[in-house]
């Protein structure tokens, strides 16, 4: 059996080294179209690889995926990020799961990741060729798939898994399109939100945990940690924030209003009696001197700038409406966001191959017997925290069973 994997990345080789595992016998065959192989592995997780994600239950997983979740919720019945970690340490890559459920190589570094995967596609005798763009697919009659390559040189094969990954453009993915695959049109997951000529830049470095942050006039909200950025604000609320708003803020033109709760508290009638319960025991403290929520002072200071209030301005001397407005700004703070920043070398797509192109039990293309598909190519992808890695891994562990 010939096998061919369109795509050398995460998601290409685990499927490549599987197929190998799976069925001895067969050639298996990586088409890169760069020079690079696992280019987005090296760099994930700022070079250490963020590997997978600890999440105590199949149902917390899936939770982390704002496209494909419930497809995936089965999918890890098969492979979980259990069997992730087992898989990396049965190969000889001990890994480390952190506090905030990220896992990594005990190593810290991608490296040992890619050196993994290169020594097993050796071991398994897997043939790997770079610079080697496959631009077409078709469907022969016996069922083997032609592959057509830049240099207009043609192989055929019995079966083809693509692990293309994520495109950001629709271009990207014609030559799926063109075999009658349904394409959600892929717009940008996993940014940051530029927020230009506000004073709450000069805040740059401060990190708010928990915050809440939504998107004013929708019902999407996230909270964790926020920090405030020298162009606006990013970290893993932000983050998480952009992922599930990835089509609304895309139709917005990334021009819309970010709505800050900087307490993370929903019920403003709990905030207010905070704010009273200070007013009874600290009556005569200036405000800027006494914060509450244990706020940062540099965004205490500059919120109640932002609200007018004079620095000597005491606790007891709040007033009704001054106590409103206060309540208002730590709940409800607002912001205008024009425009996004998004990490390119880790460039994560919305859209892709949709899933009901695919059956999701094999992998198997719909409309195309003996093709299949893996990775950020499908239109899945998760937060930031090893979910994108961990669909990638289910994905193709899956279509490498090459089942029917």
């Amino acid at each position: 059996m010939d096998v061919a994997i369109i795509g050398g990345g995460a998601a290409g080789f685990f499927a490549a080294l599987a197929v190998k595992e799976n069925y001895p016998q067969a050639q298996v065959t990586i088409f890169e179209k760069t020079t690079k192989l696992l280019a987005k592995v090296k760099v994930s997780g700022g070079g250490r690889c963020n590997v997978t994600n600890g999440a105590a239950t199949i149902k917390d997983l899936s939770a982390a995926y704002p496209r494909g979740g419930n497809k995936l919720k089965k999918a890890f019945g098969h492979f979980s990020n259990k069997d992730t970690i087992t898989w990396f340490e049965k190969r000889g890559v001990p890994l480390l799961t952190q506090d905030d459920n990220c896992v990594f190589p005990v190593s810290q570094d991608s490296q040992s990741i890619i050196d993994c995967f290169l020594a097993a596609a050796k071991r398994l005798q897997i043939i790997i060729q770079k610079n080697k763009a496959v631009l077409a697919l078709k469907s022969l009659e016996n069922a083997q798939i032609q592959l057509t390559l830049k240099n207009e040189e043609t192989l055929i094969f019995d079966k083809v898994i693509v692990s293309t990954g994520g495109s950001p453009k629709a271009k990207g993915l014609e030559w799926l399109a063109q075999l009658e695959h349904t394409i959600s049109p892929p717009v940008p997951s996993l940014f940051t939100f530029n927020i230009p000529n506000n004073a709450i830049t000069k805040l740059m470095g401060i990190v708010v945990n928990p915050a809440l942050v939504s998107i004013q006039g929708t019902k999407l909200v996230a909270s964790g940690p926020l920090l405030i950025t020298q162009w606006g604000m990013s970290g893993p609320a932000i983050l998480k924030l952009s992922a599930f708003s990835a089509r609304v803020l895309s139709e917005k033109d990334y021009n819309f209003t970010v709505q800050v709760n900087w307490v993370n508290e929903k019920n403003t009638a709990l905030i207010k009696m905070e704010l009273e319960t200070i007013i009874k025991t600290h009556a005569q403290k200036l405000l800027t001197n006494y914060k509450p929520y244990q706020l940062i002072s540099r965004l205490w200071r500059f919120l109640l700038e932002k609200l007018g209030f004079s620095n000597n301005l005491k606790w007891a001397d709040l007033g009704k409406k001054r106590m409103n407005q206060l309540v208002n700004i730590l709940a409800n703070d607002t912001y205008k966001v024009i425009g996004k920043t998004t990490f390119k070398k880790e460039f994560v797509t919305c859209g892709g191959v949709s899933l009901e192109s695919i059956d999701f039990k094999t992998m198997q293309s719909k409309v195309v017997k003996n093709l299949y598909f893996a990775g950020e190519v499908l239109d899945i992808d998760g937060i930031t925290g090893g979910y994108n890695f961990q669909a990638a891994w289910t994905t193709a562990f899956i279509a490498a069973q090459l089942k029917d």
